[in-house]
């Protein structure tokens, strides 16, 4: 192996598998900036010295001075100076947070090429009145969202301190939690691999969804949509329902998936299973450690309060045995995330995706320019034409929806959400 060159871990191979044509696998997070800092008064950007800020930052950052390169049949990471000026780039203008939204979901049919670290900085002009906005995209390869999340705050400057955000105290609380051994260590180990091969037998052949609008061929017509909520007034409402902010976020998507089915004149399931990512603590040199709950959304509970009671139940449950379980057996390595990409084009597992990224203490600023809000959009993969991501971030749960605009309204799935995302905080 030449010295300059690092094997990447299988769960990080694992992701390199599920970058093709019609699939791009990776993490954006999109941001809209005030005025200071690298903008000029008029919100004109000074690129030079942002790239000068940046330059540093990525000194202190080796996920984002690695490139791909094939050794024999693995890939391995190699030493590589990012070249500044493409990495970090001013685009065209858009028109207003719609056109923002437009752009997201352009970039999301984007490949990053393999022959350069996989990252980029694009600044768009016209995002915002108040300035620009950013859009930061990394490689599922490079991060998973609890890495991703590290490298923002690395990336950014630090802005107003303040307390941790109400719907990422769960997470981080879970993270760190330590890990209770049951007496019976073989009781365990065999419970472990009667759940792995469970979960194996209904990747391969699991069929809790029909025929439906939210599954099949995706079009290259992306759509964006961005919705944010007070996330302490959400978290406050939920509390005594035993409920959290993500369980919160899994009721709300529920509400715009009912909304979907219903406009586009399907019966609407009793449950509807979407699939959520687990934040797993950190062991080892793989950069994506993430495993996976399915959760079952109950679209036929008429009462919206027992909803989120019945999510609530669930995740409580799901949550714990996911993070025992480890990361999806079928993503543990690239011989496995292959069978899972060519079975996940006809899969009926699951009708969607839905992820809670942890967000940051307080604010951020980009080289001086305070980033006012900001919004993560995540891929959607296989045969899954919709899902849902969302960060908290200044006082703010912000979702980024992720849709085939070609087959799903995505303007009712945001319309619902928001809407019973409101009903819930108050």
């Amino acid at each position: 192996m030449h010295p300059a060159t690092q094997k990447l871990a299988p769960a990080d191979e694992a992701n390199l598998v599920l970058d093709h044509a019609g699939q791009v696998n990776v993490f954006l997070a999109a941001c809209l900036l005030g005025p200071g800092g690298f903008l000029a008064p008029d919100g004109t950007p000074d690129m030079a010295r942002l790239r000068a800020v940046l330059r540093e930052r990525i000194a202190d950052l080796p996920a984002l001075r690695k490139r791909v390169t094939t050794v024999g049949r693995r890939h391995h990471w190699m030493e590589s100076v990012p070249d500044i000026d493409h990495h970090i780039r001013l685009v065209g203008p858009v028109d207003g947070l719609a056109g923002f939204q437009d752009k997201c979901a352009e970039l999301m049919g984007q490949p990053l090429a393999w022959d350069r670290p996989l990252w980029e900085v694009l600044v768009v002009p016209g995002a915002s009145a108040a300035g620009p906005g950013v859009v930061l995209r990394i490689h599922h390869a490079v991060a998973d969202g609890m890495t991703a999340a590290v490298i923002v705050q690395q990336l950014f400057d630090p802005g107003e301190p303040g307390e941790q955000p109400a719907g990422e105290a769960h997470v981080r609380r879970a993270e760190q939690a330590p890990q209770h051994q049951p007496r019976n260590r073989l009781r365990r180990t065999l419970g472990r691999i009667w759940i792995g091969l469970r979960r194996i037998q209904m990747t391969l052949w699991g069929h809790g969804v029909g025929g439906t609008v939210l599954l099949g061929d995706r079009s290259a017509h992306r759509g964006v949509a961005f919705l944010q909520t007070d996330i302490e007034a959400l978290a406050t409402a939920v509390r005594p329902r035993c409920a959290t902010v993500n369980d919160a976020l899994l009721a709300a998507s529920a509400a715009g998936f009912r909304a979907v089915l219903e406009a586009a004149g399907e019966p609407v399931p009793a449950r509807l299973p979407v699939s959520e990512p687990v934040a797993l603590r950190r062991r080892g040199g793989a950069r994506n450690q993430v495993g996976v709950m399915l959760v079952q959304l109950p679209l036929g509970e008429p009462n919206p309060d027992e909803r989120l009671r019945l999510i609530a139940e669930q995740t409580r449950e799901e949550k714990l045995r996911a993070r025992d379980q480890g990361t999806l057996e079928f993503m543990r390595g690239p011989i496995g995330a292959r069978i899972l990409d060519r079975l996940s084009r006809k899969q009926r597992l699951v009708a969607g995706f839905v992820t809670n990224v942890p967000g940051p203490k307080g604010t951020f600023h980009l080289a001086g320019a305070p980033v006012t809000v900001l919004w993560p959009v995540a891929v959607i993969a296989g045969d899954v034409r919709l899902g849902v991501a969302a960060v908290s971030y200044s006082g703010n749960l912000c979702c980024g929806i992720h849709f085939d605009a070609m087959h799903v309204p995505g303007d009712v799935f945001a319309s619902a959400m928001g809407g019973e995302m409101a009903r819930l905080g108050r």
